[in-house]
């Protein structure tokens, strides 16, 4: 059955579960059983494994970067302020009303599919699929929003938890793991071909690790706000270790072929098919034509992208660019490695020949066109819409309402920040919409590598070296010579993961969250440093849907 009424609660979805008796029902296309026919299924399944497409195209993506180290939002005397939806989130001060956090109810449609599913006579294999998506989904609620709503009734039961609320983060946790650990084995071995973008054994192994690696933080008795990097005891050390073995032992997993940065193109679904990226072990497919959606580019690129004659992505682009996030000086400042490729990743940073753009040189945050075949910077200088020099500038100036982060509507202010060349554009895909053909991996072989080795240091075990210098060695970059300290980790896994939507969890693991960075700085009057504000409020339309629920404190 399904209905024309977004559900969450698992209160509702226990009488969604129950009856087609409710007045809000879409009498059309209504069924009161689940047809099994192949076509039903592969459409059932298919609603339910790319559910994610659309938030994490967009407003997921929005709401990870901005709170993060890796990105503010920027205005443009008043264009992009957009209710301060954006600022909100790069000062840690969201609002029930932003559009940045007002999706997690696609998520809750999800999972009432995918209980659908679990409670219909669909084939056991879309079964498993549809426990281990749920699991996911519950995550990604869990890690946002604290205590979550859960779809599984019957466990709900059991535990004799309230049905018509959210369930404790901590006895969130719990569920996940024991939904994951209950089908991991169940679920196919392969992750390409048929199954891409579907759920499979590694990919619940993964998400299993990125679980136990945070389990103090989703466990802090009495919330989130609780939790103190400083005092971090986890009780789940060997489990992620182990399950990190799991992912690497399976031998189907490597950091190469292909260089880095192509892992992130626009072509990479076909090398993942050629067998040249090897590093996803979990990604969302896109297209610019069947699977849109994925639109980073957008709030990306440079604003007056579509004045140059050739942009800096090696052709001309004839859709503009919304520019409404930039990185933060902070962030540039970790990609700071000598000969590491990653260090290309952000325009105006390095010239062609890989050393650092400097003042003395003449080209401090000079953007240089790079090759679309190659993705490298060439010897070309970019210009801007006056033929000069298009240059970027790491420190950002506020001009206009500091509130918003108005940096003033001409060459001056779409200058403000270093950018984004990790998801390349391509004309051919940016001229429809602005929908991208890039696929976004979630979970990477090279986080397994970096997981284990913080599990390792964590625990006062040896180990952590050969796993840290493997991402070194394949990046160009110095390796170490002793077992790396968790900063060490915490700064590599800030370059490895740049603009991947995992800065945000490792900020808040590490005690990094509270930090200073652009423009959450302390003496800015619009920046918030509340513990509470590690996990997001409620949106109003979420609170008004669900009358039984409470705003998450401090908002």
């Amino acid at each position: 059955m399904k209905t024309n009424k977004l559900i969450l609660s698992a209160g509702v979805l226990a009488l969604a579960l129950a009856s087609c008796t409710d007045l809000d029902v879409d009498i059309v296309s209504q069924y009161t059983y689940k047809p099994a026919t192949e076509e039903a299924v592969a459409g059932e399944m298919a609603n339910i494994y790319y559910k994610f497409r659309g938030p994490l195209g967009r407003r997921y993506m929005e709401a990870m970067t901005l709170t993060s180290d890796e990105y503010t939002s920027l205005a443009y005397s008043g264009n992009w302020v957009d209710g301060y939806a954006y600022a909100h989130p790069s000062y840690h001060n969201q609002r029930a009303e932003d559009a940045t956090v007002d999706w997690m109810n696609e998520l809750g449609k999800a999972n009432v599919l995918a209980s659908e599913v679990v409670n219909s006579e669909y084939p056991d294999w879309a079964k498993y699929g549809a426990r281990a998506m749920r699991a996911f989904f519950t995550f990604i609620i869990m890690e946002n929003w604290g205590d979550a709503p859960l779809a599984d009734m019957d466990y709900c039961r059991e535990m004799g938890f309230d049905t018509n609320d959210r369930v404790a983060r901590a006895e969130v946790a719990k569920w996940i793991e024991s939904e994951l650990l209950a089908v991991k084995d169940q679920l196919p071995t392969e992750t390409n071909g048929s199954n891409y973008g579907k759920p499979s054994k590694y990919m619940a192994l993964a998400l299993l690790a990125k679980l136990y690696i945070n389990w103090p933080v989703y466990t802090a008795e009495g919330g989130v706000q609780n939790y103190e990097a400083s005092a971090y005891n986890n009780p789940k050390l060997s489990d992620c270790i182990k399950v990190c073995d799991e992912i690497i032992s399976s031998n189907k997993f490597d950091l190469g072929p292909d260089p880095y940065r192509f892992k992130f193109n626009w072509d990479n679904t076909e090398r993942v098919e050629a067998g040249t990226i090897k590093d996803f072990i979990y990604a969302a497919p896109y297209d610019t034509q069947e699977a849109q959606g994925m639109q980073w580019g957008r709030s990306h690129v440079y604003k007056d992208v579509k004045k140059m004659t050739v942009s800096y992505f090696g052709e001309f682009l004839n859709n503009s660019g919304g520019a409404y996030m930039t990185i933060t000086p902070e962030c540039v400042d970790r990609f700071n490695l000598p000969g590491d490729q990653r260090n290309w990743m952000i325009a105006g940073l390095c010239d062609a020949n890989g050393d650092f753009t400097s003042e003395a040189n003449g080209n401090l945050g000079q953007v240089y066109i790079y090759d679309p075949v190659t993705l490298l910077p060439t010897t070309e200088k970019a210009l801007d819409r006056d033929g000069n020099p298009l240059v970027f500038t790491k420190n950002i100036t506020v001009t206009g309402d500091l509130g918003a982060v108005d940096v003033g509507d001409d060459l001056t202010g779409w200058s403000q920040g270093y950018r984004s060349m990790k998801w390349f554009l391509c004309n051919n895909d940016y001229s429809n919409g602005r929908n991208q053909s890039n696929d976004v991996p979630i979970f990477r072989y090279a986080d397994v590598l970096l997981t284990k080795a913080e599990a390792l240091v964590r625990g006062g075990q040896s180990g952590a070296k050969d796993l840290f210098n493997k991402i070194r060695s394949y990046a160009g970059a110095p390796t170490i010579s002793g077992e790396p300290s968790l900063d060490d980790i915490y700064m590599e896994r800030g370059r490895e993961f740049f603009d991947e939507l995992w800065r945000r969890n490792d900020m808040i693991r590490y005690g990094h969250y509270e930090d200073e960075f652009f423009p959450h700085y302390k003496n800015n009057p619009n920046a918030n440093f509340d513990k509470t504000h590690r996990i997001f409020p409620i949106s109003k339309n979420d609170l008004d849907l669900n009358e039984g629920w409470s705003q998450n404190a401090g908002y």
